[in-house]
């Protein structure tokens, strides 16, 4: 998985191409960490992301989570497969998806 960050401001995009899954999340997780401390949005671009995990879910939830205390989360450019995924799992009453 290839991950790519951009930081605006207060506003952090993270692009995934790939895979996220139980090889990758520690890795999505490792980056996340140090990098959300002044972040009032947090965007997740799945546009090139091809597969989601429990494991990748239990990292957005975690990130959901956190920026529920600090700002916002969203996560855009959602392919069918992965949205049906977030349907089949609730995930769609947790996340904000554009």
């Amino acid at each position: 998985m290839t991950i790519n960050k951009e930081k605006n401001g207060d506003e952090l995009t993270v692009a995934l191409e790939g895979r996220l899954d139980t090889t990758t999340a520690p890795q999505l997780e490792e980056e996340l960490s140090g990098l959300l401390d002044d972040v009032k949005k947090l965007v997740f671009d799945f546009a090139k992301l091809e597969y989601i995990s429990s494991a990748g879910l239990r990292v957005l939830l975690a990130g959901q989570k956190r920026m529920n205390k600090q700002g916002t989360m969203v996560v855009r450019n959602v392919a069918d497969e992965i949205k049906e995924i977030f349907e089949v799992t609730g995930f769609t009453e947790i996340l904000n998806i554009e």
